[in-house]
Protein backbone atom coordinates (compact mmCIF):
# COMPACT_ATOMS: atom_id res chain seq x y z
CA UNK A 1 0.00 0.00 0.00
CA UNK A 2 1.13 3.74 -0.85
CA UNK A 3 1.13 4.52 2.55
CA UNK A 4 1.92 8.44 2.18
CA UNK A 5 0.36 9.12 -0.76
CA UNK A 6 -3.09 7.15 0.94
CA UNK A 7 -2.57 8.53 4.30
CA UNK A 8 -2.30 12.62 2.97
CA UNK A 9 -5.41 11.76 0.62
CA UNK A 10 -7.44 10.51 3.52
CA UNK A 11 -6.86 13.07 5.66
CA UNK A 12 -7.55 15.76 2.62
CA UNK A 13 -10.86 14.42 1.88
CA UNK A 14 -12.35 13.83 5.47
CA UNK A 15 -15.15 16.30 5.33
CA UNK A 16 -14.76 16.53 9.50
CA UNK A 17 -10.61 16.85 9.06
CA UNK A 18 -9.05 19.97 8.32
CA UNK A 19 -5.57 19.31 7.58
CA UNK A 20 -2.64 22.01 7.93
CA UNK A 21 -1.48 23.64 5.52
CA UNK A 22 1.82 22.29 3.78
CA UNK A 23 3.76 25.22 5.14
CA UNK A 24 2.79 25.33 8.52
CA UNK A 25 3.42 21.03 8.10
CA UNK A 26 6.93 21.81 7.25
CA UNK A 27 7.65 24.73 9.72
CA UNK A 28 6.33 22.52 12.71
CA UNK A 29 8.40 19.35 12.00
CA UNK A 30 11.49 21.51 11.74
CA UNK A 31 10.10 23.04 14.98
CA UNK A 32 9.92 19.62 16.34
CA UNK A 33 13.50 18.10 15.14
CA UNK A 34 14.79 21.01 16.86
CA UNK A 35 12.86 20.85 19.97
CA UNK A 36 14.18 17.12 20.32
CA UNK A 37 17.85 18.10 19.86
CA UNK A 38 17.43 21.09 22.49
CA UNK A 39 14.98 19.59 24.97
CA UNK A 40 14.71 15.96 24.83
CA UNK A 41 10.71 17.01 24.77
CA UNK A 42 9.84 13.59 23.50
CA UNK A 43 5.79 12.59 22.67
CA UNK A 44 5.58 16.14 23.89
CA UNK A 45 7.57 17.09 20.80
CA UNK A 46 5.58 14.83 18.70
CA UNK A 47 2.08 17.00 20.02
CA UNK A 48 3.88 20.19 19.47
CA UNK A 49 4.45 18.98 15.97
CA UNK A 50 0.72 17.44 15.17
CA UNK A 51 -1.15 19.83 17.39
CA UNK A 52 -2.81 16.80 19.12
CA UNK A 53 -1.49 14.50 21.76
CA UNK A 54 -3.22 11.32 22.95
CA UNK A 55 -5.91 12.16 20.55
CA UNK A 56 -6.81 15.39 22.42
CA UNK A 57 -6.13 18.62 21.34
CA UNK A 58 -3.33 20.13 23.31
CA UNK A 59 -4.68 22.22 26.08
CA UNK A 60 -3.55 25.72 26.71
CA UNK A 61 -1.06 26.83 29.11
CA UNK A 62 -0.99 25.94 32.99
CA UNK A 63 -1.83 28.18 35.49
CA UNK A 64 0.24 28.92 38.06
CA UNK A 65 -0.80 26.73 40.66
CA UNK A 66 -1.24 23.50 37.63
CA UNK A 67 1.99 24.20 36.61
CA UNK A 68 3.35 23.75 40.53
CA UNK A 69 2.17 20.19 40.87
CA UNK A 70 5.10 17.31 40.08
CA UNK A 71 4.76 15.99 36.40
CA UNK A 72 4.43 12.09 36.09
CA UNK A 73 6.30 10.39 33.62
CA UNK A 74 4.20 8.29 30.99
CA UNK A 75 5.19 4.81 31.58
CA UNK A 76 6.32 2.98 28.63
CA UNK A 77 3.54 1.33 26.36
CA UNK A 78 3.72 -2.71 26.38
CA UNK A 79 0.75 -3.52 24.38
CA UNK A 80 0.81 -1.47 21.33
CA UNK A 81 -1.46 -1.86 18.20
CA UNK A 82 0.38 0.24 14.64
CA UNK A 83 -1.89 1.21 12.08
CA UNK A 84 0.53 2.28 9.84
CA UNK A 85 3.17 0.19 8.06
CA UNK A 86 5.84 2.76 8.35
CA UNK A 87 5.25 3.12 12.36
CA UNK A 88 5.24 -0.51 11.85
CA UNK A 89 8.79 -0.78 10.63
CA UNK A 90 9.78 2.81 12.87
CA UNK A 91 8.56 0.40 15.87
CA UNK A 92 10.88 -2.85 15.14
CA UNK A 93 13.64 -0.59 14.17
CA UNK A 94 13.81 1.13 17.73
CA UNK A 95 13.68 -2.51 19.58
CA UNK A 96 9.99 -2.25 20.25
CA UNK A 97 8.78 -4.69 18.45
CA UNK A 98 8.15 -7.18 21.44
CA UNK A 99 6.37 -4.61 22.60
CA UNK A 100 3.76 -5.27 19.71
CA UNK A 101 1.04 -7.24 19.72
CA UNK A 102 -0.90 -6.42 16.43
CA UNK A 103 -0.84 -4.31 13.60
CA UNK A 104 -2.80 -3.48 10.67
CA UNK A 105 -3.34 -5.77 7.05
CA UNK A 106 -0.56 -3.28 4.97
CA UNK A 107 2.40 -3.56 7.53
CA UNK A 108 4.20 -6.33 5.72
CA UNK A 109 7.88 -5.30 7.02
CA UNK A 110 9.46 -6.90 8.28
CA UNK A 111 7.99 -10.30 8.15
CA UNK A 112 7.51 -11.09 11.77
CA UNK A 113 5.18 -7.89 12.34
CA UNK A 114 2.41 -9.64 14.22
CA UNK A 115 -0.05 -8.92 11.06
CA UNK A 116 -4.21 -8.82 11.49
CA UNK A 117 -6.83 -7.35 9.46
CA UNK A 118 -7.48 -4.97 10.94
CA UNK A 119 -7.09 -1.34 9.01
CA UNK A 120 -5.57 1.70 9.35
CA UNK A 121 -7.77 3.74 6.89
CA UNK A 122 -10.76 2.72 8.18
CA UNK A 123 -10.05 1.44 11.61
CA UNK A 124 -12.76 -0.40 14.08
CA UNK A 125 -12.70 0.57 17.29
CA UNK A 126 -14.14 -2.24 18.70
CA UNK A 127 -11.93 -4.49 16.59
CA UNK A 128 -8.75 -2.52 18.10
CA UNK A 129 -9.88 -3.06 22.18
CA UNK A 130 -9.94 -6.78 21.80
CA UNK A 131 -6.35 -6.71 21.97
CA UNK A 132 -6.47 -4.77 24.94
CA UNK A 133 -3.97 -2.42 23.92
CA UNK A 134 -2.12 0.37 25.93
CA UNK A 135 -1.32 2.77 22.45
CA UNK A 136 -2.37 2.88 19.07
CA UNK A 137 -0.15 4.26 16.98
CA UNK A 138 -2.01 5.78 13.44
CA UNK A 139 -0.94 8.00 10.50
CA UNK A 140 -4.79 8.73 9.52
CA UNK A 141 -7.34 9.41 12.58
CA UNK A 142 -11.19 9.74 11.30
CA UNK A 143 -13.15 11.93 13.58
CA UNK A 144 -14.07 10.45 16.91
CA UNK A 145 -11.99 7.40 16.66
CA UNK A 146 -9.11 8.51 19.22
CA UNK A 147 -12.32 9.86 21.59
CA UNK A 148 -13.47 6.66 21.58
CA UNK A 149 -10.63 4.94 22.37
CA UNK A 150 -9.87 7.28 25.37
CA UNK A 151 -13.00 6.23 27.32
CA UNK A 152 -11.16 2.91 27.11
CA UNK A 153 -8.16 4.49 28.45
CA UNK A 154 -6.62 3.86 25.48
CA UNK A 155 -3.55 6.58 24.11
CA UNK A 156 -3.27 7.34 20.78
CA UNK A 157 -0.33 8.59 18.97
CA UNK A 158 -1.06 10.35 15.56
CA UNK A 159 2.06 10.05 13.13
CA UNK A 160 0.56 11.65 9.90
CA UNK A 161 2.44 11.71 6.29
CA UNK A 162 5.92 13.15 7.02
CA UNK A 163 6.61 15.89 4.75
CA UNK A 164 10.03 15.82 5.11
CA UNK A 165 13.13 14.16 6.73
CA UNK A 166 12.75 15.95 9.82
CA UNK A 167 9.44 15.18 9.97
CA UNK A 168 10.45 11.23 10.00
CA UNK A 169 13.26 11.63 12.42
CA UNK A 170 10.89 13.66 14.97
CA UNK A 171 8.20 10.55 14.81
CA UNK A 172 10.77 8.30 15.33
CA UNK A 173 11.88 9.76 18.46
CA UNK A 174 8.15 10.00 19.73
CA UNK A 175 8.06 6.47 18.99
CA UNK A 176 11.17 5.71 21.53
CA UNK A 177 9.62 8.15 23.59
CA UNK A 178 6.63 6.49 23.86
CA UNK A 179 7.88 2.83 24.39
CA UNK A 180 11.06 3.78 26.52
CA UNK A 181 13.37 3.14 23.67
CA UNK A 182 14.97 6.71 23.49
CA UNK A 183 18.21 6.24 23.29
CA UNK A 184 17.60 3.15 20.16
CA UNK A 185 15.21 6.14 18.22
CA UNK A 186 18.02 8.27 18.53
CA UNK A 187 20.89 6.18 17.18
CA UNK A 188 18.40 5.38 14.78
CA UNK A 189 18.27 8.78 13.95
CA UNK A 190 21.81 9.00 13.44
CA UNK A 191 22.58 6.42 11.30
CA UNK A 192 19.50 7.50 8.67
CA UNK A 193 20.97 10.93 8.92
CA UNK A 194 24.93 10.04 8.12
CA UNK A 195 23.23 6.71 5.54
CA UNK A 196 21.19 9.48 3.32
CA UNK A 197 24.23 12.42 3.33
CA UNK A 198 26.30 9.50 1.95
CA UNK A 199 24.42 8.78 -0.64
CA UNK A 200 23.72 11.71 -1.66
CA UNK A 201 27.20 12.75 -1.81
CA UNK A 202 28.10 9.64 -3.56
CA UNK A 203 25.92 10.48 -6.34
CA UNK A 204 26.89 11.49 -9.76
CA UNK A 205 26.65 15.33 -10.60
CA UNK A 206 25.24 16.73 -13.81
CA UNK A 207 25.90 19.78 -15.79
CA UNK A 208 22.48 20.39 -15.62
CA UNK A 209 19.72 19.14 -12.96
CA UNK A 210 18.11 15.91 -14.82
CA UNK A 211 14.60 15.53 -15.28
CA UNK A 212 12.26 13.31 -14.03
CA UNK A 213 9.12 11.69 -13.68
CA UNK A 214 7.27 9.93 -10.59
CA UNK A 215 5.08 7.59 -11.06
CA UNK A 216 2.41 6.31 -8.25
CA UNK A 217 0.14 4.34 -10.36
CA UNK A 218 -0.30 3.43 -14.13
CA UNK A 219 -2.90 6.22 -14.33
CA UNK A 220 -0.15 8.54 -14.10
CA UNK A 221 -0.90 9.99 -10.41
CA UNK A 222 2.57 11.90 -9.45
CA UNK A 223 4.29 14.22 -6.93
CA UNK A 224 5.78 17.43 -6.74
CA UNK A 225 9.12 18.62 -4.96
CA UNK A 226 7.12 19.64 -1.96
CA UNK A 227 6.12 15.46 -0.99
CA UNK A 228 8.47 13.71 1.25
CA UNK A 229 9.90 11.81 -1.88
CA UNK A 230 9.79 14.95 -4.03
CA UNK A 231 12.39 16.92 -1.28
CA UNK A 232 14.78 13.51 -1.32
CA UNK A 233 14.79 13.78 -4.79
CA UNK A 234 15.53 17.44 -5.01
CA UNK A 235 18.67 17.14 -2.68
CA UNK A 236 19.95 14.63 -5.46
CA UNK A 237 19.51 17.60 -7.92
CA UNK A 238 16.82 16.11 -9.87
CA UNK A 239 14.01 18.22 -11.92
CA UNK A 240 10.44 17.33 -11.17
CA UNK A 241 8.17 17.27 -14.42
CA UNK A 242 5.04 17.75 -12.24
CA UNK A 243 5.64 20.66 -10.34
CA UNK A 244 4.55 22.70 -13.11
CA UNK A 245 1.30 20.51 -13.71
CA UNK A 246 -2.42 21.23 -13.07
CA UNK A 247 -2.97 20.27 -9.24
CA UNK A 248 0.40 20.30 -8.40
CA UNK A 249 -0.41 22.64 -5.38
CA UNK A 250 -2.15 19.49 -3.69
CA UNK A 251 1.00 17.67 -4.38
CA UNK A 252 0.06 14.55 -6.30
CA UNK A 253 -1.05 16.08 -9.49
CA UNK A 254 -2.50 13.07 -11.78
CA UNK A 255 -0.66 14.31 -15.25
CA UNK A 256 -1.62 13.31 -19.12
CA UNK A 257 0.00 10.85 -21.30
CA UNK A 258 0.22 14.18 -24.01
CA UNK A 259 2.20 16.71 -20.68
CA UNK A 260 4.39 13.36 -19.91
CA UNK A 261 5.99 13.47 -23.88
CA UNK A 262 5.78 16.80 -24.05
CA UNK A 263 7.90 17.14 -21.17
CA UNK A 264 9.99 14.30 -22.31
CA UNK A 265 11.88 13.26 -19.12
CA UNK A 266 14.89 11.90 -18.90
CA UNK A 267 14.76 9.79 -15.56
CA UNK A 268 10.86 7.79 -15.39
CA UNK A 269 10.77 6.56 -11.82
CA UNK A 270 7.54 3.54 -10.68
CA UNK A 271 6.66 3.20 -7.61
CA UNK A 272 3.76 0.81 -9.23
CA UNK A 273 6.26 -2.09 -9.80
CA UNK A 274 4.86 -4.44 -7.17
CA UNK A 275 0.83 -3.04 -6.82
CA UNK A 276 0.97 -2.76 -11.28
CA UNK A 277 3.66 -4.98 -12.24
CA UNK A 278 5.20 -1.76 -14.09
CA UNK A 279 8.56 -1.82 -15.92
CA UNK A 280 10.82 -0.39 -18.43
CA UNK A 281 9.15 -2.77 -20.66
CA UNK A 282 5.83 -2.08 -20.32
CA UNK A 283 6.49 2.21 -20.06
CA UNK A 284 8.38 1.40 -23.41
CA UNK A 285 4.92 0.05 -24.44
CA UNK A 286 2.96 2.87 -24.16
CA UNK A 287 1.34 4.95 -27.25
CA UNK A 288 3.90 7.46 -27.88
CA UNK A 289 6.32 7.19 -24.97
CA UNK A 290 8.96 4.83 -26.81
CA UNK A 291 10.42 8.26 -28.10
CA UNK A 292 10.95 9.62 -24.43
CA UNK A 293 14.93 10.47 -23.40
CA UNK A 294 14.35 7.83 -20.07
CA UNK A 295 12.96 5.58 -22.51
CA UNK A 296 15.95 5.81 -24.65
CA UNK A 297 18.68 5.87 -22.44
CA UNK A 298 17.85 3.23 -20.16
CA UNK A 299 16.57 6.20 -17.65
CA UNK A 300 13.29 4.38 -16.36
CA UNK A 301 14.06 3.03 -12.70
CA UNK A 302 11.76 0.41 -11.09
CA UNK A 303 11.72 1.36 -7.22
CA UNK A 304 10.40 -0.66 -4.30
CA UNK A 305 6.20 0.48 -3.98
CA UNK A 306 6.53 -0.01 0.13
CA UNK A 307 9.92 1.02 0.14
CA UNK A 308 9.10 4.03 -1.97
CA UNK A 309 5.78 5.37 -0.41
CA UNK A 310 6.92 5.28 3.24
CA UNK A 311 8.88 7.40 5.42
CA UNK A 312 10.23 4.83 7.91
CA UNK A 313 14.20 3.47 8.13
CA UNK A 314 14.33 2.50 4.49
CA UNK A 315 14.63 5.84 3.16
CA UNK A 316 17.88 4.98 3.18
CA UNK A 317 17.49 1.99 1.32
CA UNK A 318 15.44 4.67 -1.02
CA UNK A 319 18.48 7.05 -1.13
CA UNK A 320 21.07 3.94 -1.94
CA UNK A 321 18.78 2.93 -4.82
CA UNK A 322 18.49 6.57 -6.31
CA UNK A 323 22.30 6.72 -6.29
CA UNK A 324 22.55 3.51 -7.72
CA UNK A 325 20.47 4.44 -10.53
CA UNK A 326 22.17 7.88 -11.57
CA UNK A 327 25.07 5.91 -11.42
CA UNK A 328 23.51 3.73 -14.33
CA UNK A 329 22.02 6.95 -16.02
CA UNK A 330 25.17 8.70 -15.85
CA UNK A 331 27.27 5.81 -17.66
CA UNK A 332 24.85 5.03 -20.15
CA UNK A 333 24.88 8.44 -21.19
CA UNK A 334 28.09 8.42 -21.49
CA UNK A 335 28.57 4.71 -22.94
Amino acid sequence: MKEHYRSVEAQRSHPNRAAPGRRGLVALATAVVAASFLAGTGVRADAARTGRLGGEPIAPARSPVAASRPRTKARPAHRIVSLSPTATEMLFAIGAGPQVIAVDDDSDYPAKAPRTTLSGLDPNVEAIARYNPDLVVVSYEPEGFARSLRALGVRVLLEPAATDLAGSYAQITALGKATGHDRAAAALVRRMRVEIAIAIAGAPRFSSPPTYYYELEPDLYSVTSATFVGQLLSRFGLRDIANSAKGASGGYPQLSDEYIVKADPQLILLDDTICCHQSARTVAARPGWQDLAAVRDDGVVPLNDDIASRWGPRVVVLARDIEAALWRFKRHRHA
